[in-house]
């Protein structure tokens, strides 16, 4: 008789015996049965309450934790883009991994989780391209999920960071990042995780019964990011000296540029492994019926380092082979290792949920295969990645949401989306049916990502392109965004030599004369970047470049006594 529905499930047997038990002993022996039924439902309205309250509590607190992990990733991107880079490169690497957190979270209030979750109806079937309510937080009152959300699009927005690096405006990578965070971004996460997206599993009529299965975002955050790192390089173009000598001709083997610390790349990649875990298991918490919402985490968790360690083994062993086939002189490359670890992770985001311990294995030894395939593929194509985000966020990420298709699990798909009618592709042929369902949604999910990624993101690329913003000029290249941009001269670097350090100081002058502040003229004056570089690379050959290294020695003395002799016959001449 109760005005709310009581969930038993939540009150222990000894709370409905001690419910009954003090009903009996308030109403007397001479209570009905009515008065005594009303008794009870009241105090079991009150423990089903306190339950309820006790349980959203838990689940408020480990949503913060999981965001908290996932934004210490932040960190763990800027170590190793940090260690991945060049000395004098550091600093403005480490700021734009700031400013993607900084940019991320503006957008995400204003824009982005009113684009990404505004209006949700988890009672209606219609389906919509963009969210329309909640901008500026207004009517939101799960803060924690909104937290947690914004994690994950910063995330996203950081995996580009390490692809620019060395070359890219300071400027033009705020606006790329606020525009991923603020439009594209929440555009995929609505189509997948909003329960009025077309392709989410969560809608009342899903995507061909079944919807796309994405457990923690290897299609939404990691294979948006790496589209959007490989339009952007593609634009962009490679760093100078990468795949071209100074005089524009093609080198036969691409130019190395180690990293300015292996440490720190490593310190990123432990963290990255470390914030994975509240990547995967917290989004446990989110869509997962309650009673199952334990297990299905700590399967998500053990998926989870089951997956990187199998990429990593599989990533350092397989070079290691490769090496000694066509080199003969194998060695562990700790950059393998690392990269292949962070594949592992990735590939197993999309389905650490749904999919049986030994499949996260399976996931992750195939991701560390293709880890080194694409690495090596995208040097072939003279597409320039310092910290090979493209193969491990864009190549493995579209592999997760594959293998979701292929090796979801009929009992955690039941545990996870309540229906087990499409499963993975290998179950199917188990079941004797080969029902590709699944497969065909992840795969349909592939090609929006693709699309929508390519439709806004290659034309504000180009245009930022256009208009000269996006590509830091050659001698400030040279010398080094550290210098260009944080007045800080790095000296130590062998790529940067005192004469362009004097240079860009010149120049820098001119400038601020042309604006009308006192200051002496130099030799630059109204030259173009392009120009100075060339003139001084000009003086540098013409002042070091004389000397015939074909002459013997003998040679040498006797243009030496020739010139001696033409000084004083020459000045012979004058004294006449």
């Amino acid at each position: 008789r109760s005005s709310r529905r009581t969930d038993v499930s939540l009150i222990p047997t000894a709370e409905m015996s001690e419910s009954l038990a003090s009903c009996v002993a308030d109403l007397g022996e001479g209570a009905s049965t009515s008065e005594l039924f009303e008794c009870v439902g009241a105090s079991l309205d009150e423990v089903s309450a306190g339950a309820e309250a006790s349980a959203s509590l838990a689940n408020s607190f480990l949503l913060i934790l999981s965001a908290a992990l996932v934004f210490f990733m932040q960190a763990g991107f800027a170590m190793l883009c940090a260690g991945a880079v060049r000395e004098k490169n550091v600093q403005n690497t480490l700021l734009k991994n700031l400013l993607d957190a900084c940019g991320a979270a503006i957008a995400f209030f204003t824009v982005g989780y009113a684009f990404s979750f505004g209006g949700d109806d988890p009672d209606s079937s219609n389906k919509t391209f963009i969210g329309n309510a909640n901008f500026f937080l207004i009517g939101v009152e799960d803060y924690g999920y909104w937290l947690f959300q914004y994690a994950f699009s910063a995330a996203s927005a950081t995996i580009v960071a390490g692809t620019l690096a060395e070359r890219c405006q300071m400027a033009a990578y705020l606006c790329y990042s606020v525009m991923l965070v603020g439009f594209l971004y929440p555009v995929i996460v609505h189509s997948l995780w909003s329960t009025q997206g077309f392709l989410s599993p969560s809608n009342i009529e899903p995507l061909w019964e079944t919807g796309v299965i994405d457990f923690a975002g290897g299609g939404v955050v990691h294979l948006t990011g790496g589209m959007t790192a490989l339009f952007a390089t593609m634009i962009l173009g490679p760093r100078r000296g990468r795949f071209h000598d100074e005089e524009g001709r093609p080198l036969t083997t691409p130019k190395e540029f180690p990293g300015s610390s292996i440490s720190l790349q490593m310190l990123g990649a432990f963290i990255l492994w470390f914030g994975w875990y509240g990547f995967n298991a917290g989004s446990a918490l989110n869509g997962t019926p309650n009673e199952n919402r334990g297990s299905v985490a700590a399967l998500a968790g053990a998926n989870t380092g089951l997956a990187a360690g199998a990429g990593g083994l599989t990533a350092l062993f397989a070079n290691l082979w490769i090496l000694e086939r066509y080199t003969g002189e194998p060695y562990f490359d700790l950059k393998y290792a690392m990269n292949g670890t962070i594949s592992g992770l990735v590939a197993i985001t999309a389905g650490c949920g749904v999919v049986e311990p030994w499949a996260a294995v399976l996931i992750g030894f195939v991701a560390g295969l293709l880890y080194i395939g694409s690495s090596k593929g995208i040097l072939r194509l003279r597409l320039d990645d310092a910290v090979d985000a493209i193969p491990c966020h864009l190549v493995n990420g579209a592999w997760g949401v594959t293998a979701v298709g292929l090796l979801a699990s009929p009992s955690r798909l039941l545990a996870v989306h309540g229906q087990d009618e499409h499963v993975g592709w290998c179950y199917s042929w188990g079941r004797g049916s080969g029902d590709g369902t699944l497969l065909a949604a992840q795969m349909v999910s592939i090609l929006f990502i693709i699309s929508w990624t390519f439709a806004i993101m290659m034309p504000f690329f180009i245009f930022l392109d256009w208009k000269g913003w996006f590509r830091s000029d050659p001698l400030e290249e040279i010398v080094g965004l550290d210098t260009s941009y944080h007045g800080g001269c790095i000296l130590g670097d062998s790529d940067v030599q005192p004469e362009y350090i004097s240079a860009y100081k010149q120049r820098k002058e001119e400038r601020r004369v042309s604006r009308g502040s006192t200051g002496s003229s130099g030799p630059f004056m109204s030259r173009s970047p392009i120009e100075t570089a060339l003139e001084i690379m000009d003086e540098e050959e013409h002042n070091y470049g004389d000397t015939d290294p074909a002459k013997s020695d003998d040679e040498e003395d006797s243009d030496d006594k020739e010139v001696v002799v033409n000084e004083q016959a020459a000045g012979q001449d004058a004294s006449v």
